[in-house]
């Protein structure tokens, strides 16, 4: 189908062709995680053909990383919400709120996301490009960047000692990572969702024993 001829679906408007195949790529994303984003398929969704993808995504890996990032700002968002959530108290109170928000809305994005949850974290990246624009919420900060603010409230709070700052993220990002992926690829999958949130708490009052004895 031209380009032309697609002007007629309600998923594509003149000018945002980039944003329509992002979206379709979301949705293969969704529906079968980060194997499921395909270039083509997107352009097929969308009604265009797929070289009129390629003024927007130079290849299939150039839209599985527009993909992940938009993953990890939906993931961000929904930490967001579970920060403004928090209600005012002492700094350790607030502390402890911001680390479980992370953790608790990390993991329920990936069980009610998983093909999402997946492709965030599909594209091999470092960390100089963890905490870019693309990946953060409202707030403007990235998953990483949340946690990294709630660790720093822990010190600031006096229930972390200083010392034991240094690279905290990854410990607690491991945690919760490894759990959820046990609940969505590994032998947890049937555990039912009850059980599964109430690990999840379990697993952050782990991390956070770990930090604050």
């Amino acid at each position: 189908m031209t380009t032309a001829g697609a002007l007629s679906r309600p998923n594509y408007h003149h000018g945002d062709l980039r944003h329509a195949l992002l979206a379709a790529g979301m949705e293969l994303a969704r529906e079968g995680g980060p194997d499921a984003v395909v270039l083509r398929e997107a352009t097929r969704r969308v009604g265009v053909s797929p070289n009129a993808a390629y003024r927007h995504f130079a290849d299939r890996d150039a839209l599985l990383s527009a993909v992940s990032d938009e993953a990890l700002a939906m993931l961000a968002t929904r930490i967001d919400a579970l920060f403004d959530g928090i209600p005012a108290g002492t700094k350790e109170a607030v502390a402890r709120a911001q680390l479980r928000a992370v953790g608790t809305g990390y993991v329920a994005f990936a069980l009610d996301e998983p093909g999402l949850f997946r492709a965030a974290f599909f594209v091999p990246t470092n960390l100089e490009t963890s905490s870019a624009a693309s990946k953060s919420g409202p707030s403007g900060r990235s998953p990483l960047e949340l946690l990294s603010v709630a660790l720093d409230e822990f010190v600031a709070s006096g229930i972390m000692p200083a010392a034991r700052r240094p690279q905290a993220e990854f410990l607690a990002w491991s945690s919760v990572h490894g759990f959820a992926l046990l609940c969505i690829d590994g032998p947890l999958r049937a555990l039912p969702r009850d059980q599964a949130d109430a690990v999840t708490q379990r697993v952050i009052d782990m991390v956070e024993a770990g930090f604050t004895a």
